[in-house]
């Protein structure tokens, strides 16, 4: 994998690449709702600090999302009624998986992203498309 940009310039590559929206409650960023880099799989499952592995998420749901994955975290925003972007977030899985094929590495991160991707799959989610 060529070097990644730093954390703060990530941020603003994600906001251009998605929007500026929180991918999970769907909130616009402005002065009081700050966007933070989300790892969709956690740094503490393995997951890079890689663009391919990051949304912009607020605060608020970074925070609340804690250790759940993604796919437990979209259920949960669904519950509550948030617009949960589940086809960017099915995006950036595929991208990801892509990113692991490509680069080797990640052991410790491929059999969750691969849980996460058959959970997709199972609840019909857009990544149902993605190949195993």
């Amino acid at each position: 994998m060529s070097v990644q940009p730093d954390r703060a310039a990530r941020l603003l590559l994600i906001l251009e690449r998605d929007g500026s929206t929180c991918v999970w409650c769907g909130r616009p960023f402005s002065g009081q709702v700050r966007p933070t880099t989300e790892h969709v799989v956690p740094r503490v499952k393995g997951g890079p600090s890689w663009l391919e592995n990051e949304v912009a998420a607020c605060g608020r749901c970074n925070g609340e999302r804690g250790h759940r994955t993604p796919v437990e975290w979209l259920e949960e925003c669904r519950r509550r009624g948030w617009p949960a972007d589940s086809a960017r977030l099915s995006r950036t899985l595929e991208a990801l998986a892509r990113a692991i094929a490509r680069a080797g590495g990640q052991r410790r991160a491929r059999p969750y992203l691969d849980a996460q991707l058959r959970r997709f799959r199972r609840s019909g989610s857009p990544a149902a498309d993605v190949p195993a």
